[in-house]
């Protein structure tokens, strides 16, 4: 897989990748930050949620590789989940 398709898809919604990257990924580990909407406050009585799209924060052959990508980063892996992407076409 060429390194440059790894570049274009970190930072990217795993819903965003296009067919041919989600192809070149196919088998491979992906670290997305855990979903948790942030309450940002009240607006017309009602609590205002700060929705932040999930991004691709790591890829590699395994969850253990991510976890030093991450870590490599300065972030916590805790607070990340490893979703193994499938090919899109089910091949």
């Amino acid at each position: 897989m060429p390194t440059s398709t790894v570049s274009a898809a970190v930072g990217k919604a795993p819903d965003d990748l296009t067919l041919p990257e989600r192809a070149a990924l196919a088998g491979k580990y992906i670290a997305t930050e855990i979903y948790t909407p942030t309450i940002m406050g009240e607006a017309g009585g009602k609590p205002e949620i700060a929705v932040r799209l999930r991004r691709i924060e790591a890829i590699g052959d395994s969850p253990e590789e991510c976890i030093r990508q991450l870590k490599a980063a300065g972030v916590d892996p805790a607070a990340y989940e490893f979703t193994r992407l499938k090919h899109p076409f089910g091949v």
